[in-house]
């Protein structure tokens, strides 16, 4: 799993970039974004969650490696943004829950979560948006969670 480096906080959770993609709501337009993404070298889309409105969408998009989804993203003029993300390992029945739980305990806001897709014999894991990557990182450890960095995502 990720190495954890230290900050003047002691630690620093492995982040994920998350990439929201703004595009018309039309016929075949998550499809474009899409063959982009996976036609980019090296860049694979490992979560999507769709937010739709009656004439745009915004498309929440992690990659195994954000470099070359942002340079595909900047070549093809999508319009997109950045957010940091925390990923976590969630093996058993319950955990989604324990995490949340534990995060509520501590008053850690969670503005949003999805599934990860993970390839081969490995964990289910989550993406989840909190306000405080550090706080939340270094509670979900101390509860016993696998927190994962880009490369696990790979």
């Amino acid at each position: 799993m990720s190495s954890m480096p230290e900050t003047e906080r002691g630690y620093a959770p492995p982040i994920v970039r998350q990439f929201s993609v703004f595009l018309d709501n039309r016929v075949g337009k998550l499809l474009e974004l899409l063959e982009v993404m996976e036609t980019a070298a090296d860049v694979h889309v490992r979560a999507i969650c769709v937010l739709d409105s009656s004439d745009h969408a915004v498309v929440r998009v992690i990659c195994g490696n954000a470099d070359g989804a942002r340079f595909a993203l900047r070549q093809k003029g999508f319009t997109f943004s950045e957010t940091d993300i925390l990923v976590f390992e969630v093996p058993d029945d319950g955990t989604l829950r324990e995490a949340c739980r534990s995060l509520l305990a501590a008053e850690v806001n969670i503005a949003f979560t999805y599934p990860i897709t993970r390839v081969g014999d490995v964990e289910p894991a989550v993406a989840i948006a909190v306000d405080d990557h550090t706080f939340a990182g270094q509670i979900l450890i101390r509860k016993g969670f696998t927190l994962l960095g880009e490369l696990d995502l790979t």
